[in-house]
């Protein structure tokens, strides 16, 4: 059973932050399988679903992004999971607002929540599906925890589909299935149709 972590900020407040884009993709899943989210035992919510009758875990934190590792560590002992079974998913300003990228393990890239769920779980080798946020902004610590646009609220939703459809794909085929049709922006692609 694979275990698919988004990651985000809890509360009102980062609720529609660019950070959050891990939460609202979860929010998503959890939507198109009809199941909510309960408590865990630890820092974090989850619910099961099925995607391609496969079994799935969905995995929210409620720690704050930079203590994401956590709540991570305390799932994957309780479910008797291992890195390996990890997909997390979350934010990235290095990208273009809305381009998808799969990778499978590697470095934190800068990301708090990444740096913490590899300190914590001792290990790079667990697979990521990063959503760009956006590239352009001064300040990077504002920029994440700020808003989206009204235009890219609206954008959202063609993301959410694109993220799921490789979701979709990475389960049943793999992952490097999925970098090879998903690493790419996909919102021009989508605006041409």
């Amino acid at each position: 059973m694979k275990v698919i972590c988004g990651l985000g900020n809890p509360g009102r407040r980062y609720r529609l932050t660019r950070h959050n884009i891990g939460f609202i993709f979860l929010d998503y899943l959890q939507t198109q399988h009809s199941t909510s989210f309960e408590p865990g035992k630890g820092e974090y919510n989850y619910c099961e679903a099925e995607i391609n009758n496969q079994p799935i875990l969905l995995l929210q934190p409620l720690t704050y992004m930079n203590l994401s590792g956590l709540a991570v560590k305390q799932a994957l002992e309780y479910f008797g999971k291992h890195a390996g079974d990890l997909l997390i998913i979350y934010d990235d300003f290095h990208l273009p607002f809305g381009e998808l990228r799969f990778r499978n393990k590697g470095s934190s890239g800068g990301h708090n929540g990444i740096e913490s769920i590899i300190y914590q779980i001792q290990s790079e080798s667990f697979d990521r599906l990063k959503i760009g946020i956006g590239n352009e902004f001064e300040n990077s610590v504002d920029f994440v925890l700020s808003k989206f646009s009204r235009k890219e609220r609206i954008q959202l939703e063609i993301i959410m589909k694109s993220a799921y459809e490789a979701l979709n794909i990475y389960l049943k085929q793999g992952i490097d299935v999925a970098m090879n049709q998903f690493n790419r922006k996909i919102i021009d692609s989508t605006e041409k149709k």
